[in-house]
C-alpha cells in the first residue's frame, strides 16, 4: 500500500511544487503510514454526526485494528532562498480520498547580520500550535492533540501571504509575524454547532466536516449535514498578527492575534460567513529531560444571516503538557486540557452552553528510525446542552484507548 500512495502523491507533490521552467535542485519526501487498535468511545463520534468529542466512537462498536491514516510531505529546494513545502493526507473518514493539509512558498535571504526576513504564500497553518510540530502536523507526544489544535487543524487554514521580521541573537530570538488571507470564512462553525473536540481529524483543503445530525433535523435538510472551511464568501481579507520571544535554555512565548473579518450578514450558495477572531497564548520551556508546553485561547465567533436571527459563540480553552525524554527509544506525556463555549441567540432558550475537560497520557517507543509505537488514553468529560436535543444525557464521560503503529518513510 505504501509504494502506491507514495507514487500518487509524489505526482500531487510535483504538480504543486516544481517549477515549470526547471527542475527541483533538490527534492526530499519524509511521510509515515499509521496502523491503529482502536478501543472507541461509548459516544457517537462527531464524525458520524453525533456529539462526542473523539475521533472514534460507537459506531465503531468495538475494539479494532484499522488503517488510520497516511501522510507524505515534500519540499523542494528551487533557489537557496527559496522552498516549496506541501503535504498530502489519507485518512480514515476523511472526505477527500487524498487531500492537501498545506501547500506554499517560502522565500528567506542569506542573511549574515542578527536581523533575518522571510515571506510565504500558498495555504498553510498560521504559527498558533507548539504541539503539532511533525510531518502531517503531528505531535511528538500524543496521538490526539489539545482541544485548541484540534479545532486549528479543523477550521483554520490561511490561504494568503505572510511576512516574517526575526532579530537573532546568541541567547535570545526574536520575531514579529504578519499575514492577509481569505477564504477561511466558514471557520467557527463547528465550534458553534458542535463545540469543541479533541481529535486528529484534520480538514484539508478539499474536506467537508460533518456536522451534528441533531442541526440537520432541526433544519430539516437531508444527512449528512456538511460544510465548506474553505470558502470567500465576501470581499474582505482577513489577517492575522503573531510574536515570539525565545531565550535559550529558559523558555519560548508566543502571541497571535487572528480575525476573518468576514460579513457575518454574507452567504454564497448557502454557506454563511461565520466572523471569527481569537487570541491565542503558548509557553514552553525545558526542565532537563521534561519540555512544559502550555497555551490558552480565548475568541468569539457570529452569525447575522437576516434581521431576525443571530447567533453569537464565545469560546475559550486552554491545556498544559508534560512530556518526558527518558532515553533516545522512550518517551511519555500528560496533558490536561479545559474548554468552554456559550452560544447566545435571540432566544434564550436556544442558547448553547458547553464546558468541559480532559485528561491525556500517552507512552511512546522508538526502537527505529522508521518506527514509532504509540499508547495513548484519552478521557474526556463534557456538558453541552444541545445533547438533550438529540434525546441524550447534555453531560457525557468518553474513554478512547489507541495503540499505534507509526511507520515512516525511510
Amino acid at each position: 500500500m505504501r509504494p502506491r500512495l507514495a507514487g500518487r502523491t509524489a505526482l500531487t507533490l510535483c504538480a504543486i511544487l516544481l517549477p515549470s521552467a526547471a527542475g527541483a535542485v533538490d527534492f526530499s519526501v519524509d511521510g509515515y503510514a499509521d496502523l491503529r487498535l482502536i478501543v472507541p468511545s461509548n459516544q457517537v463520534s462527531w464524525q458520524n454526526g453525533g456529539l462526542g468529542k473523539l475521533r472514534f466512537g460507537a459506531e465503531d462498536a468495538r475494539p479494532d485494528l484499522q488503517f488510520a491514516e497516511a501522510a507524505v510531505e515534500g519540499s523542494v529546494v528551487i533557489t537557496p532562498e527559496l522552498i516549496g513545502i506541501a503535504t498530502v493526507r489519507v485518512a480514515e473518514k476523511q472526505y477527500s480520498a487524498v487531500d492537501l493539509l498545506e501547500g506554499y512558498l517560502r522565500y528567506r535571504p542569506v542573511s549574515t547580520s542578527p536581523w533575518r526576513w522571510s515571506v510565504r504564500g500558498g495555504a498553510f497553518f498560521p504559527p498558533v500550535s507548539l504541539e503539532n510540530t511533525e510531518v502531517g502536523w503531528t505531535s511528538p507526544w500524543t496521538l490526539t492533540p489539545s482541544a485548541i489544535n484540534s479545532w486549528l487543524g479543523e477550521e483554520v487554514r490561511i490561504i494568503g501571504a505572510e511576512g516574517t521580521l526575526e532579530w537573532r541573537s546568541e541567547i535570545r530570538n526574536v520575531s514579529l509575524s504578519a499575514a492577509i488571507f481569505g477564504f477561511n470564512e466558514p471557520a467557527g462553525v463547528l465550534l458553534a454547532d458542535r463545540g469543541w473536540s479533541l481529535s486528529d481529524a484534520f480538514t484539508g483543503l478539499f474536506g467537508r466536516p460533518r456536522l451534528p445530525d441533531v442541526e440537520a433535523r432541526m433544519l430539516q435538510v437531508p444527512l449528512p449535514l456538511r460544510t465548506q472551511e474553505i470558502l470567500q464568501i465576501d470581499k474582505q481579507p482577513g489577517w492575522y498578527a503573531a510574536a515570539a520571544w525565545d531565550e535559550t535554555g529558559i523558555a519560548k512565548l508566543n502571541f497571535i492575534a487572528y480575525d476573518n473579518e468576514a460579513n457575518p450578514s454574507a452567504i454564497y450558495d448557502g454557506t454563511i460567513a461565520w466572523r471569527t477572531a481569537f487570541q491565542d497564548v503558548g509557553v514552553s520551556t525545558n526542565l532537563g529531560n521534561v519540555t512544559l508546553l502550555a497555551q490558552g485561547m480565548t475568541g468569539q465567533t457570529s452569525i447575522r444571516p437576516n434581521a431576525f436571527f443571530s447567533s453569537d459563540t464565545r469560546f475559550s480553552a486552554a491545556y498544559l503538557l508534560a512530556g518526558w525524554n527518558l532515553d533516545d527509544d522512550w518517551r511519555i506525556a500528560a496533558r490536561f486540557d479545559v474548554f468552554a463555549a456559550h452560544a447566545h441567540t435571540p432566544i434564550a432558550a436556544a442558547d448553547t452552553r458547553e464546558s468541559g475537560n480532559a485528561v491525556t497520557a500517552a507512552i511512546n517507543y522508538l526502537p527505529t528510525q522508521w518506527l514509532r509505537v504509540t499508547a495513548e488514553a484519552i478521557r474526556v468529560d463534557s456538558t453541552r446542552s444541545e445533547r438533550a436535543l438529540a434525546g441524550i444525557s447534555p453531560k457525557a464521560v468518553e474513554n478512547q484507548f489507541q495503540l499505534s503503529l507509526r511507520f515512516y518513510l525511510p
